[in-house]
């Protein structure tokens, strides 16, 4: 036992060979625990020998030593464009690494800062590293040019798509999103409804073809000057709502506006304040993203369909897992993670008058 303390109190690193004489018991023993080969060779009382003279030792199985065993280095890479600065960025590396960590891997972050030569570098460097697998993931949903390298080793999109349409791809069911914010001003009365802000990009095109999919089904056409595309920002919104509501009577503006996210939303919300206009009371507001520290903050707190990206990056970590452990590259396809609405105080029944 004297050697024991010598082991813990000098810094050396303790070996499974220590393991196995503490426990009095073979070296191809204290292998079969720590690689999972125990049941059906070793007796319960066995195992939980060794394991407590790992314990007592303060072992752990030395990972890249493992890993080289297995060919395999229990690490994955996550390459992000500019996600670093983005509100929603923790939620979807935190989804990720969860779920790594469960599997016993470790991710290995580098944001990019969305320059196409730090990317391939960056994912160039990854695989020098022996990663098992590399995660790509945007800051906002589009098309993106696949880092060079990208294909050498399991490799999986989060939050875009390839250009090429050559690797698999996780990102949120926009489509879907708009369809769940017009079917819940529809249940609330609404029947007279706008949509403001929006970019040229596919979320801004992906929502609203959801918000018509369901009003042409229940009959309702949206104006085309209901139809206010004035950027994604608060003063889009603030903008937008003006043109909307300012001087119209009521009998003649919309009761419900489906904002193209939860900053335009803001904006909606500020112009109806200086307007006069009562939300929920006169008008009905829905955002999209549920951004933290934002939506559940605005008066009134804001109803909003959340984008999922924690659960975006647990699917992608997964999608990646599963082909690591398989060894087989998953098809290219698109994975639509659902949007579900978060109700809050903004939204409210269709008024009488």
């Amino acid at each position: 036992m004297g050697g024991t303390e010598d082991k813990r109190t000098t810094g050396t690193r303790p070996t499974s060979r220590d393991v196995a004489r503490l426990a009095g018991v073979s070296h191809t023993a204290v292998s079969f625990v720590f690689n999972g080969r125990a049941e059906g060779n070793l007796s319960p009382a066995t195992q939980e020998r060794i394991r407590q003279a790992a314990a007592q030792l303060g072992y752990r199985p030395d990972p890249v030593a493992r890993g080289l065993r297995r060919r395999r280095t229990a690490v994955i890479g996550l390459v992000t464009d500019e996600i670093a600065s983005s509100p929603f960025a923790g939620r979807l590396l935190r989804g990720a690494m969860e779920t790594a960590w469960d599997r016993e891997h470790l991710v290995l972050t580098v944001d990019s800062g969305g320059d196409p030569a730090k990317e391939d570098a960056a994912v160039a460097e990854l695989l020098d590293r022996r990663v098992d697998g590399i995660i790509y993931a945007a800051m906002s949903l589009r098309r993106v040019r696949v880092p060079e390298g990208l294909h050498r080793t399991h490799s999986v999109l989060a939050n875009c798509l390839p250009e090429d349409d050559s690797l698999p791809a996780v990102i949120p069911a926009e489509r879907a999103g708009g369809r769940t914010a017009a079917r819940l001003l529809l249940d609330q009365g609404h029947r007279r409804l706008a949509h403001v802000g929006g970019l040229d990009d596919i979320a801004s095109v992906e929502r609203l073809r959801g918000f018509r999919d369901t009003l042409r089904a229940e009959g309702i056409t949206v104006p085309k000057e209901w139809v206010v595309r004035t950027g994604g920002e608060i003063a889009g919104g603030y903008e937008g709502a003006t043109r909307l509501l300012g001087g119209v009577p009521a009998d003649r503006r919309p009761t419900a506006i489906f904002a193209y996210n939860d900053r335009v939303a803001a904006g909606v919300l500020h112009a109806a304040t200086r307007l006069g206009i009562d939300v929920p009371g006169d008008l009905s507001v829905v955002g999209y993203d549920d951004q933290e520290h934002m939506a559940a903050f605005l008066t009134p707190a804001l109803t909003s369909v959340a984008l999922p990206h924690r659960e975006m990056g647990e699917a992608a970590a997964r999608l990646l897992l599963d082909a690591i452990g398989t060894g087989r590259t998953p098809a290219a396809t698109v994975r639509r993670i659902a949007c579900p609405v978060v109700s809050r105080a903004s939204v409210g029944p269709a008024p009488t008058r």
